[in-house]
């Protein structure tokens, strides 16, 4: 196993992961607890029209598609943050407009067509030392929103109506959870691709709730799950020649029904000895 090291392109997957999973957690912790799953995914899928719109234009990818995530997610938070009905459609409706928009764009573009799936997957052991760069920045810029805003970050996430009357802005952290999340996924979408993201967004996160009272520590458990499962996953892609990606998620999904059944198991003998 330790021949691994040896090899430049699984370093460079190591890199990627231990930063992505700071971003990821950061994102992800604050995703889960509020239950906006589903609205990152609508983002998630937006970004794809950006992808289109930098084609269609010729321009390079990542700013274009940054700044139309920034201002989709921006639209998408302050519509929702005070809407408490039929946000699923208007939800499910960002998310079949940006896929489509994206698809559309890349079919009135003249010459090469993009490979829209390479997006699904990413590439993660194909990444540079610029991807690297990009995310040790992102997961910077994803530390210091956490610590300049985690009291109202705190409140927001357990106690919303608390936070108002204490004067927290609901509408502003509302948005600008969704545009760190719209930031995150933009910059690893192309790296890990759409759904190891959205993986890396959720499952880790979601067994790191029951596991702890506060939002850093499920933030920094999280942390240490995406890094086991990338790394695992990185093994088992090496070793069996599987697509990394799913092979990450593969892993994760295994390890959380495990887990779910095991505590499920011992819950079940808990309540019984109770009675």
């Amino acid at each position: 196993m330790l021949e691994l090291l040896n090899y430049d392109f699984f370093l460079n997957a190591v890199y990627i992961l231990l930063f992505a999973s700071i971003v990821c957690a950061v994102a992800g912790a604050l995703i889960v607890i509020n239950r906006m799953v589903f609205l990152a995914g609508a983002v998630a899928h937006a970004a794809y029209g950006g992808v289109g719109l930098a084609f269609f234009l010729a321009q390079p990818v990542l700013p274009i598609t940054l700044a139309f995530s920034i201002v989709s997610s921006s639209a998408i938070g302050i519509y929702t943050a005070k809407k408490t009905s039929r946000i699923d459609s208007v939800i499910g409706i960002f998310w079949a407009l940006g896929m489509a928009l994206g698809i559309i764009l890349i079919d009135f573009t003249p010459g090469y067509k993009a490979d829209l799936m390479s997006y699904l997957f990413g590439s993660l052991l194909a990444v540079s030392s610029n991807d690297i760069l990009m995310v040790v920045v992102l997961s910077v810029i994803s530390i210091l929103f956490l610590f300049a805003f985690y009291r109202q970050l705190v409140l927001f996430s357990y106690d919303r109506e608390f936070a108002f009357v204490k004067g927290v802005n609901i509408v502003a952290i509302h948005t600008l959870i969704i545009i760190l999340s719209a930031v995150s996924i933009v910059i690893l979408i192309k790296i890990v691709g759409i759904i190891l993201v959205i993986a890396f967004l959720t499952i880790p996160q979601y067994l790191s709730e029951g596991k702890t009272n506060t939002l850093m520590g499920m933030i920094l458990l999280s942390c240490v799950y995406t890094i086991c499962f990338g790394i695992s996953g990185l093994i088992f892609s090496f070793y069996f020649n599987t697509t990394s990606g799913a092979s990450i998620i593969i892993i994760a999904g295994i390890w959380f029904v495990v887990e779910k059944m095991f505590l499920g198991i011992k819950n079940g003998k808990s309540e019984k000895i109770a009675t």
